[in-house]
């Protein structure tokens, strides 16, 4: 549930990125740009070459030495404009901080974090490209040359890829001041469940002039997984009823028969709660806390066998499905373990238990072959043990949970 990598910081301003200054290292960082760095002229800057190359020839033809000096001048603002760029991105740092979970069909902020290490010098007119995109699960494709591949459409797969990628851009509009630091946000929707990999793209500037475009490339990332979309559903009477008699015993306070724990006594607390025995040893009011009364818990068992839901659309439907009906039963207090195909049945008394179920949904896709039966659980497709959910499809579309033949919740 939780994101890589977010505490990572990267750029320049990185102390394992910052080098000690040496006026070869500034000339030659001039000529030839670390990997990942390179400058662009703009249309502005084309035109300023141009016009610098024609007044050049002008000069040399004309031995004119106004010329000259509105040569030298022109060649300035280029030289001058690629130092300033430099500068401004010299000392300066970023990371991302993408907080989890997610969930599909939801919008998620992806915080960039800004540091300036400079001590002098702010920081003007940064812009930054953010990527998100969904990680496939599964054993990656053989590489394969355009020439002698068979059946493949380049254009058909560059757009299936790009159109896969969600791209976004935040631009620095105020100065970063000199040992400041600044958070920038960008909203993005994951559109399905799965994990979910941001990058930072680039970073590019404009500064000064506009002649020049600078971009460094990054390898700074984030993956974190994205959760089932929550669906709504239609619950029967029938789970709601299943009460066993006389109530069974949960280790959580309540009003019940069974002594929970014993804890300080608060202002309203009845009297009658006193455990004298216990107060009088420890010089201190001690209550007695009882433990509650629920109703019965209920098992979840998820199966995917692809020839059980051949349909992609409808075995989405049973994930959000599940992972609703099963948050919806945590909350309760009725869930007391899940399963997922053959694998072994987990409890579900925490917050992470719950949580640690939700990413292993968000990753589960169906099985060519048959699932077996988890132990612990056998025989309970529709006898056997009690309280075991299970899901079939209902119809082309939709979904429905039974619990022992009766059917408790549909979708």
């Amino acid at each position: 549930m939780i994101a890589s990598e977010t505490n990572v910081w990267s750029g320049p301003g990185t102390r394992g990125a910052r080098r000690k200054f040496t006026w070869s290292g500034l000339l030659w960082a001039l000529v030839h740009p670390q990997r990942g760095h390179r400058i662009v002229p703009t249309i502005p800057g084309i035109l300023l070459i141009g016009l610098s190359m024609g007044i050049g020839t002008a000069a040399y033809n004309s031995s004119s030495n106004i010329l000259f000096i509105t040569l030298s001048l022109l060649l300035a603002c280029l030289i001058l404009s690629g130092l300033l760029s430099w500068l401004n991105l010299r000392g300066v740092a970023w990371r991302l901080a993408l907080a989890a979970p997610l969930r599909a069909g939801h919008e998620a902020i992806v915080g960039l974090e800004l540091r300036n290490q400079k001590a002098f010098l702010p920081t003007y007119g940064l812009w930054f490209e953010l990527t998100a995109r969904t990680v496939e699960a599964g054993v990656p494709q053989r590489a394969e040359s355009t020439v002698t591949g068979r059946g493949i459409d380049v254009k058909e797969m560059l757009a299936k890829a790009d159109a896969a990628v969600t791209r976004g851009r935040l631009a620095l509009r105020t100065r970063l001041e000199p040992t400041g630091d600044m958070r920038l946000e960008w909203v993005c929707k994951p559109d399905r469940r799965g994990r979910l990999r941001v990058e930072l793209a680039g970073v590019g500037s404009l500064f000064p002039f506009g002649f020049l475009k600078k971009e460094i490339g990054t390898e700074l990332k984030v993956e974190t997984v994205v959760w089932p979309a929550p669906v709504e559903y239609q619950r029967h009477a029938v789970v709601s009823s299943r009460r066993p008699a006389g109530g069974e015993r949960v280790p959580r306070a309540g009003t019940g028969g069974d002594l929970h724990a014993l804890r300080r006594y608060a202002v309203g607390d009845s009297h009658r709660l006193i455990h004298w025995k216990a107060s009088a040893r420890t010089q201190t009011l001690l209550v007695r806390q009882f433990a509650a009364e629920s109703a019965e818990g209920f098992s979840l068992w998820l199966r995917t066998d692809a020839a059980v839901w051949p349909r992609p659309e409808q075995f989405e439907l049973l994930v959000s499905f599940c992972a609703t009906l099963g948050e919806d039963l945590f909350r309760e207090g009725r869930l007391t373990g899940v399963a997922i195909n053959a694998e072994e049945p987990a409890a579900v008394r925490r917050v992470h238990d719950m949580e640690a179920f939700l990413d292993r949904l968000a990753e589960v896709a169906p099985l060519e072959a048959a699932s077996g039966v988890p132990r612990g659980l056998e025989g309970t497709q529709t006898r056997g043990r009690k309280n075991v959910l299970t899901f079939i499809p209902e119809g082309a579309r939709g979904v429905a949970a039974y619990v022992d033949g009766e059917k408790v919740a549909s979708v």
